[in-house]
């Protein structure tokens, strides 16, 4: 059987299907490709799972998820069993100045991907929501209990948009669901619209990076590797249709996660470390607090550590360097 990933030529998307490649299952990936980030590494991250382990149980077909009608037509005849959906319209400032995206891709083309799970009788769907759900809640870490009805940007709003639309789909179709809140991850391939690619480019360029709020913000970053386990650990554990109180507050198949590091880090001490790496400093440009941005972020993972036994392992300190000489050795190409 086939596990559909969605947003397949994304940072995250890429690197689930190469870790499932990896294990033996067969994938169909699928991605517009549009230009929010560079397209040629779009194509470069879908070379890199097709060269990989199992490339050859991996296809890839060039489609708008927003667009049901040529969803139903790629997709008609092929057995699909999970579905892992990373597909959307992603960024918090682009939300501001283009808001439409939004709306087609994280709420149409979600809405679409809930109905081919509910015809296809999915075994289990994970999806992406977001950290930034939470809005500028005072209360740290973020749980999963805590409500959200406070968005403070429209991505924001999508993200919890999608939660909602994914519970009822779980009432009414007992559909198996689970959607994980992430929290700034990074790595190797990551997005250049991203802070870590942003400041790293930068600064090995001798340009100045922008550091907003005097540099007074927290944020869970998290490893690309520790993602990747926990989207597997949790599409391995779909939640029982047993009336529980699942993880979140759901009492239909439908669990909600954290997915971050668990620790709160300075941006300080990123664009130190990222300088460490660089072995150069950045020249510095102070900016105020940018509309939709939050002042923190930080995960309390005790759930999905409870229920799936994800527990990161890569703090920034070993991430950092790995994703600096990741990002020289890809620029030298």
């Amino acid at each position: 059987m086939t596990i559909l990933v969605t947003g397949a030529a994304g940072f995250i998307g890429s690197h689930v299907s190469r870790r499932l490649l990896a294990r033996g299952e067969t994938v169909l990936g699928i991605d517009n490709l549009n230009d929010y980030n560079p397209v040629a590494l779009k194509r470069d991250r879908l070379g890199a799972i097709a060269s990989g382990d199992g490339g050859k149980r991996f296809a890839f077909h060039q489609l708008d998820f927003s667009d049901h009608v040529a969803l139903a037509a790629v997709l008609g005849g092929i057995d699909i069993d999970r579905i892992v959906h990373l597909g959307a319209q992603a960024g918090v400032r682009y939300s501001i100045t283009n808001p439409r995206a939004y709306a087609a891709s994280n709420l149409t083309g979600h809405l679409n991907i809930l109905e081919l799970a509910r015809e296809r009788r999915v075994a289990h769907l994970v999806y992406a929501s977001s950290s930034s759900v939470y809005g500028t809640s005072p209360d740290l870490p973020f749980s999963v209990d805590q409500r959200v009805d406070f968005p403070i940007s429209l991505y924001a709003a999508t993200k919890k948009a999608d939660e909602l639309m994914s519970e009822a789909y779980a009432h009414l179709y007992r559909l198996p669901q689970t959607g994980l809140r992430f929290f700034t991850v990074y790595g190797p391939w990551g997005r250049p619209d991203m802070a870590v690619w942003g400041f790293t480019a930068k600064i090995l360029a001798g340009e100045p990076i922008e550091v907003f709020n005097g540099g007074r913000m927290l944020r869970d970053f998290t490893f690309i590797d520790d993602i990747v386990d926990g989207i597997l650990a949790a599409l391995d554990h779909p939640p029982a249709d047993d009336g529980a109180a699942k993880a979140g507050g759901s009492v239909s198949p439908h669990a909600i996660y954290n997915i971050g590091n668990n620790r709160a880090e300075e941006l300080e001490k990123l664009i130190a470390l990222i300088e460490q790496a660089c072995d150069r400093k950045a020249i510095r440009i102070d900016r105020p607090m940018q509309a939709g941005d939050v002042p923190a972020t930080y995960a309390d993972i005790s759930a999905i550590q409870r229920d799936v036994g994800f527990r990161p392992a890569t703090p920034i300190d070993v991430g950092i360097p790995i994703w600096v000489d990741w990002y020289r050795d890809y620029m030298a190409r």
